[in-house]
């Protein structure tokens, strides 16, 4: 299935592009279950994508071409086919606004070209919401048509199954109950005649040619202008500074009072408490990927929501009470065991891969994306010669040969040095995870040693840890043991 899905893919960019497919990878996975793929030719480039939610596919390709009619900066669908679930669409790039925020942040500086460029964001959005929401066929939102009483309460009730239960924060259920459906009423007294875009946050805006483009907005639907400001503030770990929040915050309103008569006052209450569910429904999504499916990354999120809902609690005075709600709140906040959730040493971890290529180049699960890929093809292969043919890079005998071998010696020497120019640069500013892959054609011999000597090279450096995965022989040794 995998197989026939990439090259119908294929197929579908050689149509659109007119020249044929020189590259074909699968991009690192995020917290949805589509599957994007990056399709390379001489002159051009398209993501593929795969996603069997039928309903979901519909909701963002019609989202799109309408956004695209209005001239607002979302990817052009090129061409689909639904009875495979599989559509193409614009390359814009590997440049998130997260990506982008971290190759210009030092410490907890915010430079003012990242506010700028935030600024121009906030335009941006204001669009979407007004003039993208004009003449929507809201029936095609997936899965309602608004952010109404039942969403509210599925996001609600995410936060309380894989949040509060998981992390085994005590809470009197019924009163919880009686505080969600007070809550519920009180944001929808706000204007929820816009368009919401829903996950409105730093991962899912890309930058190209110095302006936001946007993507991921197929959970649109109608609803409140101050959830979406609220997602892209409050974004966990973006950690905006409370000050440029809050001049962000003013900045928003500005803009939109060019365009509507803004209660400056009732629209900040309303936003407070819209910051308030949204912090709630990111830590559900966090409680689920991070305490249930066991995600890494996701669980590295979780202090850093907390240290925003500490913020939220201590200096906002809401209109509306909720004891129960704000007691669990405050018992999260208060927890020494969730704020270090997730969060290991200093310690640089180095993920040294051997893959093969028939199966395609190793995906980057720390959540970071990027690493190091190096091709070992053009090494002479010790697999040709039958005495071999058994054996792995980590046999003596391959052993023996590749030390004969000045090619092997000469493509290590120069991958030694690379790869310690980034480790002393990852240990200065910071960086937890550096991925390396050596691929060859069957991951056995060639891909194999190159990690081996790599992690042999690596581990008399005490700064970093070291963790080697050979990928083609694990799944030879699960297929053995089946």
């Amino acid at each position: 299935m995998k197989d026939q899905i990439q090259q119908l893919l294929i197929d579908m960019f050689v149509k659109w592009a007119g020249e044929e497919a020189r590259s074909f990878i699968t991009l690192p996975a995020s917290g949805s279950y589509r599957i994007y793929n990056r399709i390379s030719g001489r002159t051009k480039s398209a993501i593929g994508v795969h996603n069997a939610d039928t309903k979901e596919n519909e909701a963002f390709i019609a989202f799109t071409n309408h956004f695209f009619d209005k001239g607002l900066a979302v990817p052009q669908i090129y061409d689909r086919n639904d009875e495979h679930y599989i559509y193409l669409q614009q390359d814009l790039g590997d440049v998130t606004l997260y990506a982008f925020m971290q190759g210009i942040r030092h410490g907890s500086e915010f430079p003012k070209e990242l506010t700028l460029f935030y600024e121009k964001t906030l335009n941006a959005l204001i669009e979407f919401q007004l003039k993208g929401g004009q003449g929507l066929d809201y029936t095609k939102c997936y899965p309602r048509e608004a952010f109404d009483k039942q969403s509210m309460l599925w996001d609600l009730h995410y936060f309380k199954y894989y949040f509060l239960k998981l992390a085994k924060v005590p809470f009197d259920e019924q009163l919880l109950e009686d505080d969600y459906n007070k809550l519920i009423d009180y944001l929808l007294e706000a204007d929820c005649s816009h368009f919401l875009y829903r996950d409105f946050q730093s991962r899912n805006i890309m930058v190209m040619d110095d302006k936001p483009w946007f993507i991921d907005y197929q959970g649109g639907r109608k609803g409140a202008l101050q959830y979406d400001l609220a997602s892209l503030l409050y974004d966990s770990k973006a950690d905006i500074p409370d000050e440029i929040r809050e001049h962000l915050l003013n900045h928003y309103i500005t803009k939109l009072s060019s365009y509507q008569t803004v209660d400056k006052t009732q629209f900040t209450n309303h936003y407070y408490t819209y910051v308030l569910i949204r912090l709630m429904q990111a830590m559900g999504a966090y409680g689920f990927r991070g305490f249930y499916e066991k995600k890494e990354h996701f669980l590295k999120s979780i202090p850093y929501a907390i240290a925003n809902l500490k913020g939220l609690l201590e200096n906002v005075e809401f209109e509306i009470k909720l004891p129960t709600l704000f007691t669990a709140l405050k018992n999260i906040t208060e927890s020494e065991e969730l704020k270090c959730i997730g969060q290991d040493d200093t310690t640089l971890t180095v993920l040294i891969n051997s893959f093969s290529y028939r199966r395609g180049i190793p995906v980057d699960i720390s959540g970071n994306g990027g690493g190091f890929v190096f091709d070992c093809r053009a090494i002479n292969n010790p697999g040709r010669y039958v005495e071999y043919a058994d054996k792995t890079g980590m046999d003596e005998e391959v052993i023996s040969f590749f030390k004969k071998e000045p090619e092997m010696t000469q493509f290590l020497d120069g991958t030694f040095t690379i790869i310690n120019q980034s480790v002393e640069k990852y240990l200065s500013r910071g960086f937890k995870h550096l991925m390396v892959n050596f691929g060859c054609t069957g991951g056995q011999h060639r891909s194999v040693y190159a990690a081996e000597q790599l992690a042999k090279h690596l581990n008399k450096d005490k700064r970093i840890r070291v963790k080697i995965k050979h990928i083609e022989q694990e799944m030879k040794a699960k297929t053995r043991a089946l």
